[in-house]
C-alpha cells in the first residue's frame, strides 16, 4: 500500500473496553489500517457500520444487547460489502460456527498475534475467508453434526461434482490450504483455484469455511472420536 492509498477502514466491536483499546493500539500505527470506530455491543455495531461504512468489522461473538452472531447476520443482509471477522475467547465455541453461517468471512481466537490479525483483516477485505488452522476442523467437527436422514453429498446425489472437485473438497475439509492441495493432487495452484470456484458455485457456498461446514453436514467427512476428521464412506 502506498502513502496515497487509503487504509482499510476497521470497526472494532467488543464489550470489554480494554480489548477494544488493545485492538485499536495494534492496528492504528499501521498505515494499512484506519480504525474508524469502536462499539460495545452488536446493536451499536450495526448502527455505527451504517454510519461509518467500514470495510471490515472485527466482531466479538459474546456481547450483551445484541450478540455478534445476530449483528453479523444483520450486517450481511444490509451491508454485504462490509466484511465481518469474528473473534472468540474459546477454541471450541459453537457461536463462531453460527457466525460463519450468519455471514462472517472468518474467525480467529482472541490470542491471535498482531501480525496474524493484520494479515487476516487484509485477507477478509479482499473477500476471502480466514479461519485459524488450529481451530477449523476441531471446531466444525465438534459442533457440526450430520442430521439423521441427511442427503448424500452432491456428487452422489446428482453427479453434480466431478471426482477432482470432490477430492479438492475432501482435502479442504481436512484443513489443507491451496498450496497443499495442489501438492497432494499434483496439480497447479491455478487449477486448484478453478476447482474451488466451481465447487463453491455447485455447493452454493460463499467461502472456504462454509464449504467445510457443508462437508461435515453432508457426511463427506466425519469427526474421529479423538478429534480431527476422517473421510466419509460416501462418494
Amino acid at each position: 500500500m502506498t502513502a496515497l492509498e487509503p487504509g482499510i477502514r476497521v470497526l472494532i466491536v467488543d464489550d470489554q473496553p480494554l480489548v477494544r483499546r488493545g485492538l485499536s493500539l495494534i492496528l492504528s500505527p499501521d498505515p494499512a489500517f484506519e480504525v474508524v470506530g469502536e462499539a460495545e455491543d452488536g446493536e451499536q455495531a450495526v448502527a455505527l457500520a451504517h454510519r461509518l461504512r467500514p470495510d471490515v468489522v472485527v466482531m466479538d461473538i459474546r456481547m450483551p444487547v445484541m450478540d455478534g452472531v445476530a449483528a453479523t447476520e444483520e450486517l450481511a443482509r444490509t451491508l454485504p460489502g462490509c466484511r465481518v471477522l469474528a473473534l472468540s475467547t474459546f477454541d471450541m465455541d459453537e457461536y463462531v460456527v453460527a457466525a460463519l453461517r450468519a455471514g462472517a468471512y472468518g474467525f480467529l481466537p482472541k490470542d491471535v498475534s498482531p501480525e496474524d490479525l493484520g494479515a487476516a483483516i487484509r485477507t477478509v477485505h479482499t473477500g476471502e475467508a480466514v479461519v485459524a488452522p488450529r481451530l477449523l476442523t476441531r471446531l466444525i467437527s465438534a459442533y457440526v453434526r450430520t442430521p439423521l436422514g441427511a442427503p448424500p453429498p452432491p456428487d452422489v446425489a446428482a453427479g453434480e461434482l466431478t471426482p477432482r472437485e470432490v477430492e479438492v473438497w475432501r482435502l479442504m475439509a481436512a484443513g489443507l490450504d491451496n498450496a497443499a492441495i495442489a501438492q497432494a493432487m499434483d496439480i497447479s495452484h491455478s487449477t486448484v483455484k478453478n476447482h474451488i470456484t466451481s465447487l463453491f458455485g455447485k455447493l452454493d457456498v460463499r467461502d472456504r469455511a462454509q464449504a467445510v461446514i457443508a462437508a461435515y453436514e453432508s457426511g463427506l467427512v466425519t469427526a474421529r472420536s479423538g478429534g480431527g476428521e476422517q473421510t466419509g464412506a460416501r462418494g
